[in-house]
């Protein structure tokens, strides 16, 4: 698989301790699953619990769930990680912490699939690497390999190390119990060969699984990217999915929400995000509730430089915010504050680079100069672009390309 390696910068934030951050007095949760808005269930002065239908994805019959017990205030647009401004829940919390579903589950193996997928649905499982795509689909097909991806490819990030640090028993005990339930016969645990801090969380307790593996992948970007992923592992290709050959790929903190529903019965309601960057004076990781404002929090835990790129997730695939008040949601794994480089672009020079380390073999620089005549672009396939940021970053007249290319995706669908 074509990719670069990367200055990891992981060392900022991987040092400390998680600061929990997990209690606010107001929760915005935004009602938007997977780039698809939803429609608003929730109804000012309603009091709710944790596990509360507020909202659902009407095409799926899936549901937005309260992370926190109160009252809803309202409905309001607030900044959602896209860098656009989405309609949110606003509750107020009342820092009770009642739920829906108190029910603790010793057996997490006793599901049947069919239930195992109707819980993953009702407890709103979904992609927390950055896709927020509805996890229960994936089940759904008949499964011989799990992989667990906790590559954490692009630099700066480090909440999925943080977590199979803090929760690498409860991780592979989900694993297991996922295994069971689905009939699979195989899991592999990737990640970057040079991430000490994962491969140590995991050996002094993975022996006893003698079917779940511990799989280092190259120190490259986009290692984590799903194609990416199972060719390292099991060097298979695949059309569009990696069901299409019984694979299925989730990522670390998926399997741990997956973890709560199924010892719990009740939807995740928070998760470790990285606050770092070169314009951040202290990096760190919080547990963060969903639908938290990250702006008071950012400001009380340490300054950045007003001239600062602020980016909600990673410095690759992540998006420009025009500012640092984004909500907590389960795919929000970090907000990075860059330096704002002010760089001079040149003409193309022909080079050919952003074509070499397009891991979908794309011509990103035609598909630019093709920006305004939909027949050629529907030639060069934008629509197949992962967004994985490699064209901009090697471009050395700096065109702009990753941005470019996502315009074009959203001509030719």
């Amino acid at each position: 698989m074509a990719g670069i390696v990367m200055e990891g910068k992981k060392d900022l934030s991987i040092s400390t301790e998680i600061v929990d951050v997990s209690n606010p007095s107001k929760v915005y949760v935004p009602l938007i699953n997977c780039g698809v808005l939803c429609t608003a269930t929730a109804k000012k002065g309603k009091k709710v619990k944790k596990g509360t239908k507020i909202g659902v994805r009407k095409d799926l019959d899936f549901p937005i769930l309260s992370p926190v017990s109160g009252t809803v205030l309202d409905i309001k647009e607030c900044l959602y990680l896209s860098g656009e401004k989405v309609p949110c829940v606003v509750i107020s919390n009342d820092k009770l912490e009642k739920t829906v579903s108190k029910k603790l589950v010793k057996d997490i193996t006793s599901y049947s699939k069919d239930e195992f997928v109707e819980l993953l649905r009702k407890c709103a499982v979904t992609g927390m690497g950055g896709s927020d795509f509805p996890t229960f689909i994936k089940y759904k097909s008949d499964l011989k390999i799990l992989i667990v991806n906790a590559v954490e490819c692009e630099p700066y990030l480090t909440a999925d190390t943080m977590l199979a640090r803090l929760k690498s028993e409860e991780i592979l005990e989900c694993i297991s119990a996922i295994m069971k339930i689905n009939g699979i016969k195989k899991c592999f645990i990737a990640y970057k060969g040079n991430n000490s801090v994962v491969r140590d969380a995991f050996e002094p307790y993975i022996n006893e699984y003698k079917d779940i593996l511990l799989k280092p992948v190259k120190n490259i970007y986009p290692a984590g990217w799903e194609r990416s992923v199972v060719k390292s592992v099991l060097s298979l290709d695949y059309d569009k999915y990696p069901s299409e050959i019984g694979v299925v790929v989730n990522n670390i903190s998926t399997i741990y929400a997956i973890y709560k529903a199924l010892k719990y019965q009740r939807n995740a309601t928070k998760r470790i995000v990285t606050l770092s960057g070169e314009g951040f004076n202290e990096p760190v990781n919080i547990l963060a509730k969903y639908g938290t404002e990250l702006g008071p929090i950012v400001r009380k835990l340490g300054k950045y430089k007003v001239s600062s790129r602020i980016v909600a997730g990673g410095p690759m695939m992540g998006r420009a915010l025009m500012n640092d008040n984004v909500v907590v949601t389960a795919n929000l794994n970090g907000l990075l504050f860059l330096k704002d480089l002010k760089e001079e672009v040149n003409n193309c020079m022909g080079c050919g680079r952003c074509i070499k380390v397009c891991p979908q073999k794309l011509c990103p620089v035609f598909i630019m100069k093709n920006i305004n005549n939909i027949d050629k672009l529907k030639d060069f396939h934008p629509e197949l672009c992962v967004e994985c940021g490699l064209c901009s970053y090697i471009c050395p007249s700096k065109l702009g390309l990753r941005d470019a290319v996502i315009m074009a995706k959203k001509k030719v669908k």
